[in-house]
């Protein structure tokens, strides 16, 4: 019978049901066949390909999901117990510096394509200043995709977000429009200063947080989904915030020509 419990034959070949209907392919079970093939099993791919025949499956084998994968005659289950037999990571609180690295990243690489396209040195100061304007803006898109979710992980440990709760909403609009002017060049005496405001109580709040209270917290820096660890990163955008307001006003007074 189509349905009855697998009989891997010497551990090296896995049996697998996924849901694959022409209005849905499961990409859980796509995943799922490619962990196999990397571990170098011969797998018996089953495709589930009516709603019917999904239930059905489930029903006889007192499972609420799809896929599920044995191995050796063995159910090890779905997706993530697969990753978990494999050994592999599947915790998604584990904290990471991943999203930060990745964003700094493109931001230096878009950084260089639009000097490049300007005509500019490479080695020039104005590669620095195009590097921290876009990180800023990719900074603030990331918190933008979730405002709610971001102020309420920013209240964990940002000083003036607690006392005025409102102030968590507007930061990541003021960091864009700042990133955004600062980018071009335009209007630094707007974007200085809140370049300098948020960046100078962000700094204080980080610090004290992990430095004075030692407090193991999620940073919102990449919004509030985030896994990524409260710390030097999040210290290093706030500091990159004031020197760029700094940078910016010397440029704009005429202290700086570059």
């Amino acid at each position: 019978m189509p349905f009855d419990k697998p009989q891997g034959s010497s551990g090296t070949r896995a049996v697998l049901y996924r849901m694959a209907m022409p209005d849905h392919l499961c990409p859980y079970g796509l995943k799922s066949r490619y962990i196999l093939t990397r571990h170098g099993l011969d797998i018996e791919d089953h495709k589930l390909t009516t709603r019917d025949e999904t239930d059905e499956f489930m029903a006889r084998h007192g499972v609420d999901t799809t896929p599920q994968t044995w191995i050796d005659g063995e159910r090890i289950g779905g997706y993530d117990a697969l990753r978990e037999f494999f050994g592999e990571k599947s915790d998604d609180d584990e904290k990471t510096y991943w999203p930060v690295i990745t964003i700094f990243a493109v931001a230096f690489l878009m950084a260089i394509a639009v000097q490049w396209s300007a005509g500019d040195q490479m080695m020039h100061l104005r590669l620095i200043e195009r590097f921290i304007a876009i990180s800023m803006c990719f900074l603030a898109v990331q918190k933008l995709k979730d405002v709610e979710s971001f102020s309420t992980m920013f209240l964990n440990y940002d000083l003036l977000a607690r006392r005025w709760v409102r102030y968590g909403y507007l930061y990541p609009y003021g960091e864009a429009l700042a990133g955004i002017l600062m980018l071009a060049g335009a209007l630094t005496w707007i974007s200085a200063p809140i370049a300098m405001f948020i960046g100078s109580i962000g700094a204080v709040s980080v610090f004290k947080a992990v430095y004075i209270d030692k407090r193991e917290l999620k940073c919102a820096c990449v919004g509030g989904d985030s896994n990524v660890p409260l710390g030097f990163i999040s210290l290093t955008e706030n500091l990159m915030m004031i020197a760029m307001a700094i940078w910016m006003s010397a440029k704009a007074l005429g202290y700086i020509s570059i």
